[in-house]
């Protein structure tokens, strides 16, 4: 009762301060110092990011679209180590666990992320993007800022960024030694270690190593078992990246990363009693695990020629995820009925492998000049074969599924794409308050997919082009207003050979939007936000066949979508921040040919409004030492599941709170994250979308605590 209540209170104290005090917004990480002729010093001021999403250096005020930025400070202080940590801190964008280790849903502005499919947002690390929905899911270390950028950008990013962009920027090498050290302890028995080292090579050439190791006992029980589910045996990753100025005009880049995992997946609970609300844990015979690997390298050149750069970008990517677990997701004592009533228990398992080469050249304007521009061309070709296995399960061990004699389903395809793009960005200033942009990109996908056990073969491709214009007028050098037409598109593709929906088609989507950027009070008050309306043609969603253990991706034919996005910072007094966001997003199924009794409903996985809310406070305990105490209130409105809307998640209420003692060389900090123990699941399938007889839930993880220590040198 007493937390419902402190539920109650809190999302009322949320609407209040965004509406009264128009302190609304995703923290905007600043990193640049305030200008001495502006006469303030950082203490009174905010200071402000550079940020690249479009391509170039830019102000993040100066950007006509709707940011959020974390600059290497602001990710410590927000305690973020993972992609899930600054997606909660961002408007209109949910990030959701489901299934394996590395899989995850991101929802932004209620396009959804498909299971083996496309991502709805372009996911980039140092210029190299991340081409399959396994990279989302990353430890963060050693990162100098990240930014999330929303509203379709197919302009510039092309295919899969339908929603948006994620860019995520590593810590560049240094040309002195030096790194740091950190290690934290936690609830569930968490480790995690991460270090950087800078070797100075040469006076025009530098190495920067880092790593990070995570493993865990795990705290959510399977209680049938009494083993954690939620286990992490290890996670490590080694990064190094090189940086060479070959000459006054050419510069080289390179990056080499390796990650190994294995932890617990497949802990789907059966909700017996059908409610989205009824958070069980999960009681499965078969211990699920995921265990994989991932391999990246790349090679970037920059060109000085003059007025113009060339830039050159080659990728190479290898990830192999692999998981084992229950199919009936539940055990002989709770259903001795067996899998589907047949008599007998049963599990799965998948074998998955992707190899991605990449290339794009990309040329750039110099910044300084009235007229500016951009163009580029890119090319992607992806090798993707996924095995997938259901057995008879007689013991409950994982290695079942390698018995022919227990084997019920066999899956074996070879999945080929080769992607082709050509764009250009055009940005003229008008006069010296209004500028017009304007883009356009063509993107074609030719895909083949092969059944290995068959040797049938299929092809078909997809194109699109995507036009984007803006017109921005700045009336001072503190506010802006801007009006956008943007277009996106994530392309179709092939289910599994055997499946009743045998190719998806590509989703489409055009976004008008306007917004404004603000800053007030001499930089002490930052105020954006934006209001959007959005047509989806061919809306992609996700479900799965359980008799067939197959997972399947369908579309919707027709989906608008619209909403408003706000952020805000403020600075109240010397040292004490406040900000928050607010986000909403209602989506409405126009046509769907496959089932129109959903026509007027919310589309799969879509959230009402979203609002975040905290503070940050710093003060000198000393001459050396200062504190910092931080907290950040999310709130998630309702989440409807499924096309039907039968299925509902309520409100969901998370507090997480930050006290460290930090000097120039080192910090110590108490970090707890969802202090409350909300529960909730991130994943809920209905039965009418799994084929089993009862719905069936991941469970999100319970609060945590954690001690962690940092050391810089």
């Amino acid at each position: 009762m007493v937390y419902s209540s402190f539920k109650h209170y809190a999302s009322r104290i949320v609407i209040a301060a965004i509406s009264a005090n128009l302190c609304a917004g995703a923290v905007q990480a600043q990193t640049a110092e305030p200008s001495e002729s502006q006469g303030e010093s950082a203490n009174n001021q905010l200071n402000t990011i550079v940020v690249t999403a479009q391509r170039r250096e830019e102000n993040l005020q100066d950007v006509p679209a709707q940011v959020s930025a974390f600059s290497a400070d602001q990710i410590v202080d927000a305690g973020i180590n993972s992609t899930q940590d600054f997606v909660d801190l961002v408007p209109n964008v949910a990030l959701d666990d489901s299934f394996t280790y590395l899989n995850t849903f991101v929802v932004v502005r209620g396009v959804t992320q498909i299971n083996n499919a496309d991502s709805p947002i372009a996911v980039v690390v140092d210029g190299v993007p991340q081409n399959n929905q396994k990279q989302l899911n990353m430890n963060l270390f050693d990162i100098e800022r990240i930014e999330v950028l929303r509203g379709p950008q197919g302009g510039l990013y092309g295919r899969n960024a339908i929603g948006g962009v994620i860019n995520i920027v590593t810590r560049e090498p240094g040309y002195e030694f030096g790194g740091q050290v950190s290690g934290s302890y936690g609830s569930g028995d968490r480790v995690n270690f991460m270090g950087s080292l800078d070797i100075p090579v040469s006076e025009h050439a530098g190495l920067r190593v880092a790593g990070n190791y995570l493993t865990s006992n795990g705290q959510i029980d399977n209680s049938f078992t009494g083993e954690n589910v939620d286990f992490i045996d290890h996670d490590w990753e080694l990064r190094a990246r090189g940086a060479v100025d070959i000459s006054e005009n050419v510069s080289l880049d390179t990056r080499v990363s390796y990650r190994d995992f294995r932890a617990g997946a497949v802990y789907d609970t059966v909700v017996f009693s059908g409610r989205a609300d009824d958070i069980l844990d999960p009681f499965s015979n078969i211990e699920g695990v995921t265990f994989g690997n991932i391999f990246d390298a790349s090679i970037s050149l920059d060109f000085d020629l003059g007025g113009v750069t060339l830039t050159s970008i080659s990728a190479f990517t290898d990830i192999t995820e692999n998981y084992r677990g229950d199919l009936d997701f539940s055990n002989p004592v709770t259903s001795p009925g067996g899998f589907l009533g047949l008599g007998f228990q049963a599990g799965q398992g998948q074998d998955l492998d992707v190899e991605l080469y990449s290339q794009e050249l990309r040329l750039v304007s110099d910044s300084a000049q009235p007229f500016r521009w951009i163009a580029g061309a890119f090319y992607l070709h992806t090798n993707r074969s996924l095995l997938t296995r259901a057995f008879i399960d007689l013991d409950g061990s994982r290695a079942q599924i390698d018995d022919p004699a227990l084997r019920i389903v066999e899956l074996s395809e070879d999945n080929s794409n080769d992607a082709y793009a050509a764009y250009v960005n055009l940005d003229y200033d008008i006069t010296d308050e209004l500028t017009l942009s304007a883009s356009l990109r063509y993107d074609r996908d030719e895909r083949e997919q092969t059944d290995l056990l068959t040797g049938n073969v299929r092809e078909t491709s997809f194109d699109s082009w995507q036009p984007k214009a803006t017109l921005t007028y700045n009336f001072t050098g503190d506010h802006l207003i801007y009006a956008t037409y943007s277009t996106g598109f994530r392309s179709g593709g092939f289910n599994a050979p055997t499946v009743s929906i045998p190719v998806y088609q590509a989703e489409e989507l055009e976004n008008f939007e306007a917004g404004f950027k603000t800053s007030w009070a001499n930089n002490r008050f930052i105020l954006n936000g934006a209001i959007y309306r959005a047509n989806s043609d061919d809306f992609q969603f996700f479900f799965i066949d359980a008799a067939t253990a197959s997972q399947i991706i369908g579309n919707i034919d027709d989906v608008a979508i619209w909403g408003v996005e706000l952020e805000a910072q403020a600075l109240v007094a010397p040292g004490l921040q406040l900000f928050g966001s607010l986000g909403t997003t209602d989506t409405d199924i126009r046509r769907n040919t496959t089932d129109p009794t959903t026509v007027g409903n919310r589309t799969p996985k879509n959230t009402t409004w979203s609002a975040n809310l905290g503070f940050q406070y710093e003060t000198a305990l000393s001459d050396q030492l200062d504190l910092v105490l931080r907290s950040d209130y999310e709130h998630r409105g309702r989440r409807f599941w499924q096309v039907d809307n039968v299925d509902v998640q309520p409100p969901v209420d998370i507090v997480d709170v930050r006290v460290a003692v930090e000097s120039q060389s080192f910090s110590v900090a108490l970090v707890g994250e969802n202090i409350f123990g909300e529960g909730f699941y991130t994943d809920f399938n209905p039965s009418a979308f799994s084929g089993f007889a009862n719905p069936i839930a991941f469970r999100a993880p319970p609060a945590r605590w954690t001690i962690e220590a940092r050391l810089r040198f």
